[in-house]
């Protein structure tokens, strides 16, 4: 760590209380913007439409055709109602920003993403596309919103539950910023920094869904895993949980939330410094037993069978995520190995006992 490369990535950040409402017209000033594409989900529709108030006769087109892990056929759909904007408005969680990127992949139209969840995905340069039962990543700078809006009183009707799997998605990608393939001692403060947040305000908000300091800690916390993400790069959790949901249409936050444990507990031993912060980060000795007891205590369940997954779910991705496993993840990927850790992921058991 003492030689490395921190690439920042551009992006304008406004964050606070109020923020969306009170400001989210200067920022499509700053753009020139005459031309608009709203994306929102059926469900944040009407928010979508109350934030776009002050500038509604620049909305040339709504989508909101969105859908988890964005189908390829769902892309086409929302790059056809582009035709005519000149930039890309988003309101809403992980699969709505998702599907703005995929319109900026191909037409370059600038992006301001409003989040509504802890998703993260608005501040990175990553994208994703699913054809079939096969999910596609790549990076590309055309993606990455120019501008983000962080209001956490759009937070505040997230329900508890999914507030609780939004965060601990958050939670991953600052576990992982540990040993991805572009980590660094910049990307490791951010990460550590993000878990602090996320570790204190998820119980708050499982506690009192209305709590606004707890959603703004939640938020601030989602960010900074958001960036370290963005910077550290994608590795094994990631590989895994998006095999997973490409191949089996699985909630995209909740298969983060119960897999996270399993992959921490596979690569902790081999890499004993990111355990340590991670666990110091946590308020616990053991990383491991800290994570497994945060999402005991906001009810996560505790295998991915009860998100409805046969037993032999491995014997379809086993290869897939071989192929995709970063070659320097701190325990080398085998056949044997991963078996074991997926079907450790699939029983619930304690990830700390059954993977070591």
């Amino acid at each position: 760590m003492n030689t490395f490369t921190y690439d920042a990535l551009p992006g304008r950040v406004v964050f606070g209380p109020g923020v969306a409402r009170g400001g989210l017209l200067d920022e499509i000033d700053t753009f020139g913007a005459t031309r608009i594409l709203l994306i929102a989900a059926d469900s944040e529709l009407d928010l979508a439409r109350e934030l776009c108030a002050p500038f509604a006769g620049r909305i040339a087109a709504t989508f909101s055709g969105v859908r988890p892990h964005v189908p390829l056929e769902v892309a086409e759909r929302a790059r056809v109602a582009a035709a005519e904007a000149d930039l890309v408005l988003c309101v809403g969680g992980g699969s709505t920003t998702g599907t703005a990127k995929a319109v900026a992949l191909t037409t370059g139209l600038p992006i301001v993403a409003v989040p509504t969840t802890y998703a993260g995905s608005e501040v990175t340069p990553v994208w994703g596309l699913t054809e079939g039962s096969r999910k596609s990543t790549g990076t590309d700078p055309r993606v990455l919103p120019r501008t983000v809006v962080y209001d956490p009183e759009l937070t505040l009707t997230l329900p508890a539950d999914l507030s609780v799997a939004s965060g601990l998605n958050a939670m991953a990608h600052c576990v992982e910023a540990f040993w991805a393939p572009r980590r660094n001692p910049v990307s490791n403060a951010v990460a550590e920094d993000g878990i602090r947040h996320l570790a204190a305000g998820l119980p708050a908000v499982a506690a009192n869904a209305g709590d606004l300091d707890a959603r703004t800690e939640l938020l601030l916390g989602a960010y900074l895993a958001g960036s370290a993400f963005a910077v550290a790069g994608s590795g094994l959790h990631h590989k895994i949980c998006h095999v997973l949901g490409g191949a089996f249409d699985l909630p995209h936050a909740r298969t983060h939330a119960i897999v996270l444990p399993y992959v921490l507990a596979f690569n902790a031993p081999r890499a004993p410094d990111a355990a340590f912060r991670i666990a110091s980060a946590l308020g616990f000795a053991d990383p491991v037993q800290g994570l497994r007891r945060l999402g005991e205590k906001l009810g996560v369940p505790p295998g991915l069978r009860e998100l409805g997954l046969r037993e032999d779910y491995a014997d379809v991705v086993l290869e897939d995520i071989l192929a995709l496993a970063p070659a320097d993840n701190p325990r080398p990927v085998t056949a044997d190995s991963l078996r074991w850790l997926l079907s450790a992921a699939w029983a619930g058991t304690d990830p700390a006992k059954e993977i070591s």
